[in-house]
Order: structure tokens, then sequence, then C-alpha cells
């Protein structure tokens, strides 16, 4: 059993409600007694000299009121501390403060001149606790927690302790209700509850552990202002899914002995996914891609060269270049243009988008044919007229006619038929636009009952010639609207990248897409089009009836590509990934240091929370509305740049509250 088996079998064993021979539990140091309860909250009385023995009461630490009558129920609540809290004698201790004080006597130290009594009475204060949930052995003697208070009794009947490390252990790791004990749970961090750590630094760490099962499939947030160790706890959970991903044992579309209703499960008993989980990471800062000095030798693409690979926009040693060929992979070079174009409304850009440029499926039907091949070569014609560098000895074809190719040239030696240049074609199709209307297309639209150019056509054409009406004036800007994609185009011939990133992630590598050298219109269509198709594959997987290995969307910097809190189309990408993604094994990680910029519908449907530094109340208030998170608000934009990094208020799937957590550093190891 290796170290990481052997500790967790350990927390396992550990009794919570151990007593000694006086019946006294044995599970930390007592602190108080409440003097009032509820299902919420709990009033506790304390005292500094019961403080000063458990070494501190910090805001946010966790607390154990256990139930004492002669029965010793096996029952304790789980509290957080929070806040002083008054008590019913505060505004005479206050006023017997206020006359000592008065009369200049010192009421402190070894000098203090108060008389024991009145000293004593000085010690004590309140403090208010939230109720967390139950902690209670069942009739086979087996530890749950539930997420509420089933019953409570009078105060008086609770005695309230500080966890000591190994209870404070089990608490926080206590997950679906039982304690953990997954081999493949891995340590993320140790329990940290306040910036100040006078006490803590002299106690036991105590470590925080995950199950990787939490985020395969789910959506995370990772929420706090720039240096305060996002980045750092992005690159923990990608080790994890690295770990998690090395035990998987099957291939994906390899044939097992399983059913077809087991093959669709993604886990195996033991929590263990069967098929490798791919990670894609787009990296708008290129943190993760490039080596740089801040992370010392720990960017993924170091730490996993085996498993890695690289794309970017430019071409660069190392990388794949991620352009489309816009004349050979139309639909792909399409979808480009209607991302780039989606926020113009200008009447004849909507046209154009709206065409139709998938190719007829019926070989028969000669009439969609001819009418799909002039629109297909008109488009072509607009990329070349926009600046597209032509792939070599590319001609177009189309269907003519020959008193068409004669108001081209007279002699009617442009024949489309034969195939002809793509400067050729634009002229071809740029007199067709400016002589529509005359003799031949009335008796077409008499003879065959329809226009010569259907409505698609009429785009195209409106686009390339830059011309709303035939023969008017060149008075929109048409096919100039492309020129802002020219350096997504190659002239090259290959398979699309989206496919290859598709086929990588499905072989359960790592797929780094480095969008640092991008403008955000860039970054923003490039991200888009991996997610729609990535999507788009698994949907179709799914349909099918065939299993999907996990797949894990990482997304730095995450307000430059989500859309914005106040956008309710919940057709966008990354809605859709957010609401319907866990069906389809797709997991959502995402960071950012503005909770308040992103959409509601993501935010709604993310299970996994990592909450930094934030530095106002907008975010804070943000914040609020999830979970306990409302107990760190305060806490949350208090900020000690140099020795806060990493600390965190996390909370998980499987975990039933917050836990405020140091996030280990990821170290150069963490790949070996």
């Amino acid at each position: 059993m290796n170290s990481l088996s052997t500790e967790i079998a350990r927390i396992a064993s550990i009794d919570l409600f151990k007593r000694n021979r006086e019946g006294e539990v044995e599970s930390g140091m007592f602190i108080g007694r409440p003097f009032g309860l509820d299902y919420d909250r709990a009033h506790l009385l304390i005292a500094d000299a019961w403080k000063q023995r458990a070494k501190g009461i910090p805001q946010g630490s966790f607390l154990l009121a256990y139930y004492e009558n002669e029965d010793k129920v096996a029952e304790a609540l789980l509290l957080r501390a929070l806040r002083p809290s008054n008590l019913p004698t505060d505004s005479d201790v206050i006023s017997s403060m206020i006359e000592y004080y008065k009369d200049n006597l010192r009421t402190a130290g070894k000098k203090s001149q108060l008389d024991n009594l009145t000293r004593y009475e000085f010690s004590f204060s309140g403090l208010e606790c939230r109720i967390l949930g139950t902690f209670y052995k069942d009739e086979h003697d087996k530890t749950h927690y539930g997420a509420d208070v089933e019953n409570f009794y009078s105060a008086h009947n609770y005695s309230v302790v500080k966890p000591n490390p190994d209870v404070l252990e089990v608490i926080v790791n206590f997950r679906e209700g039982e304690v953990p004990g997954r081999p493949n749970d891995i340590r993320l961090g140790k329990v940290r509850y306040s910036s100040s750590r006078r006490f803590q630094a002299r106690e036991e760490d105590v470590p925080v552990f995950v199950s990787p099962k939490d985020f395969l499939g789910k959506r995370t947030a990772l929420f706090g202002m720039t240096r305060t160790g996002k980045s750092n706890t992005v690159k923990k959970i990608i080790q994890a899914s690295v770990e998690m991903s090395g035990q998987a044992l099957h291939k994906l579309d390899q044939p097992t002995n399983e059913s077809a209703e087991a093959r669709l499960d993604p886990f195996t008993a033991d929590a263990v996914p069967k098929y490798a989980v791919g990670q894609i990471i787009f990296d708008i800062n290129g943190e993760y891609a490039n080596a740089n000095m801040q992370d010392e030798g720990t960017a993924i693409f170091e730490m996993y060269q085996e498993q890695v690979t690289r794309y970017s926009v430019l071409e660069k040693p190392g990388f794949k270049v991620m352009k489309v060929n816009f004349y050979r992979d139309v639909i792909s070079g399409f979808e480009l243009i209607r991302s780039h174009l989606a926020l113009d409304t200008v009447d004849y850009e909507t046209s154009f988008l709206s065409a139709d440029l998938t190719e007829p499926e019926d070989e028969t039907d000669i009439s969609a044919k001819t009418r799909y091949s002039r629109k297909k070569a008109a488009y072509q014609c607009c990329l070349y007229r926009a600046g597209f560098k032509v792939p070599p000895g590319m001609l177009v074809k189309f269907e003519g006619n020959k008193e068409l190719n004669q108001l081209v040239r007279e002699d009617g030696s442009l024949d489309p038929t034969k195939g002809i240049g793509l400067e050729e074609a634009s002229d071809w199709f740029s007199t067709i636009w400016d002589n529509y209307g005359n003799d031949f297309f009335t008796k077409y639209k008499r003879t065959k009952g329809r226009e010569w150019a259907d409505e698609d056509l009429k785009a195209m054409l409106v686009f390339l010639t830059r011309k709303k009406t035939p023969g008017g004036s060149a008075n929109v800007s048409g096919y100039l609207k492309l020129r802002g994609l020219l350096n997504l185009h190659t002239e090259t011939v290959g398979k699309p990248f989206q496919q290859e990133i598709i086929e990588e992630l499905r072989k359960g590598r790592i797929v780094i897409v480095d969008l640092s050298q991008g403008d955000p219109e860039i970054q923003r269509l490039y991200a888009e089009r991996i997610c729609r198709h990535t999507f788009a594959d698994a949907m179709n997987r799914f349909v099918g009836n065939l299993p999907n290995n996990f797949i894990q969307f990482y997304f730095e910097e995450a307000h430059n590509l989500f859309p914005r809190k106040e956008d309710k189309d919940l057709s966008q990408i990354y809605n859709r990934i957010a609401k319907e993604g866990a069906k389809l094994n797709l997991g959502l990680i995402y960071a950012t240091q503005e909770v308040s910029s992103i959409s509601g519908n993501i935010l709604k449907n993310t299970q996994n929370w990592f909450i930094a530094h934030l530095n106002n109340e907008d975010e804070t208030k943000e914040i609020k509305k999830y979970y306990d998170f409302g107990d760190f608000t305060d806490s949350l934009v208090r900020f000690s740049a140099s020795d806060d990094k990493g600390f965190v208020r996390m909370k998980t799937y499987s975990n039933p509250f917050v836990v405020p957590v140091q996030i280990d550093r990821f170290s150069k190891d963490a790949g070996k």
C-alpha cells in the first residue's frame, strides 16, 4: 500500500466519538458551552483561558458540539466560528470596564489591579457559530454526516471542542456522507483558517484530499485576483486528471467484454475512469504552453512533454498551426466567417451569413448540384477578392450558359464548365450581376418558374460586387469585411485542426491551445470553434450510444471568452457545455478575476468552487449567493500579497461545506 493509501486508511480509522474512562470525548480541546441553539446557529460562552489553551479560535474554524447525557448518544454538531456574540451580561461588564478605565487602573497583565472575581467575569465572551450539519453513528457503529440538524436539545446538553488535528482531518475530508477511503484520492493542500498564523504555525498540518471524480465531467470555478494562485490550483487539477487517466483500463473504441450499458458508464467500481482523460487548455496568456520565469520549470508542456500537443495561431517551433484552408474546407472557413461577423446586423450581411454551403447529399438531384456549384464558386470568389491566398493550380467549375458566357466575353471563350481561375470567375459573376434582369433572366424566370439565381447566390453576388442591386454602385463593404480573417487562412491542404484536436483528446492526451499572440477576436473565434466541434462530436457519440471518455476544458481569463452576466442566450457553446456537458462527460474548469462578469447560467451549474482574494464588494456579493460562502465574504477581501497566495475557500462536488485550504505548490516532480 502506498503512503497516500496508508494515510487515507488512517483517516478512515479515526473515531470522532472516542471517550476516555471518565466518559469525556477525546476529539479535541474544550472551548465552551452553548447558551443558545437552533437549526442554523449556535451561540457559545467561551473564556480567554479556554481559547488560549485551544491555541485560538480563528474566524471560520471548525468546532464540534457533542451531545452529552446519561445515554452517551454518538452525535456531534459541526459548527463554524463566525463572529462574536452578545452575552446577556455584556452591558454590565462593559459598564464595569469603563469605570475601571476612568479610574486609570490597570486591567490586564501581571500588575492588573482587578480582583480575581472581576477579572474572571471580564474573561468571558460570546461566539456565534453556523451549524453546518451533524456527525452521528448508525446501528452498525459506522460514522455518517448529514448536512442539517435532525433534532436539537436544550443548549446545556452540549459541550464544544476545537478538534485536534486527527479529527479535523476527518472533518475536512468527509465526502458523500462517509469517511474517505478511495486509493485514488489526491492531496490538494492543507487546512488554513487565517492570514495570521501565530497559533496555527505551531500546530500539525492537516492535509486536505480531493477526489478527481469531483472534477471529471464537472464544472469548476477558480476566482481571485491576479497572483493569488489560480494557475497553481489549475495545475494541481490537471495533475490529478493525468494520474487518473494513467489508471484507465480500456481504449475508447476498442471492443471489450462489457455489456453495451456497462461500457457507457465512464467509471469502474473503484471510481477510476475506464478511458483515458483528454484535457484541453485554452491558454490566453501562454503560461501553460511556454516556459517562463515565474513557473520555475513547471509549465504544463514541460512537466508532461510526452502527453502534450501544442497548437498556436502563429507558426512556432514545437507547435502545430491552427489555420484553415478557406477554399478547400468550405464549411469550416464559413463558420469562422459567421463567428467573425456574428455581431453585424446589416441586412445584406445577414443574408450572406444565412447561406447554406452544405453540399447536397442526393447525387441524382442535378438542379441542386448546379445551384450549389455556382454558390460555392461565388463564395470562393469573395475570398479571392478579399485577398485570401489561392492554393496552387486551383480552378473552379460550375454550370454557365452560352448566352451568359457571351455577356462576359463576346466570343464566349470564358466557359466555367471547363474550369476557370478565380480572377476570371470573379469577372464572370460580376458581369452577371451587373446585367441581372436583362431579357435572358426575365425569360428564364418565365419559363422555369424560378429565378436563375436563388437567394443564397444573390447574397454571394452582393458580397462579391459590393453592389446591393444589380448594376448599381459599389456602396457596401462586402468582401472587405473578410480581410480581418486573412491570418487564419493557409493555402496548404490537410486535416482541419479541430478534427486533429478531437482525435488527440479521444486518445487521452493534453492539448494546449496557445492564444497569447492572437487578438481578442481571434481568441474568441478559435475557442468557440474548438468547443463547438468537440461538443458536437460528444453529442454524436452520445446519440449513437457510444461511450465518451472524459474531456476537460480549461479556460484561463474566462471573462475574455465566456458570455457576460446579462447574456441570456442559452445556445452559446459555453452555456451548453455548462448545462449539458455532464451527460457528455465534458468537464469545464474556468478561472477569472471577475465573478460578476460570468453568465449566471454557468455559475448556477458550477459544482466546484475555489475562491481566493477578491478586492471589492461587487464580487463578494455574487459569491455570497452560492453555498455557504457568505461566511467568508469579509475575509476574502483581506489579503497579504506575500503570505496568502494559494489561500482559498474550497467547495467541491462531494464535500457538503466550504473548507479553507492552503493549496500545495505544484512542484517539478509532478510529471514524474
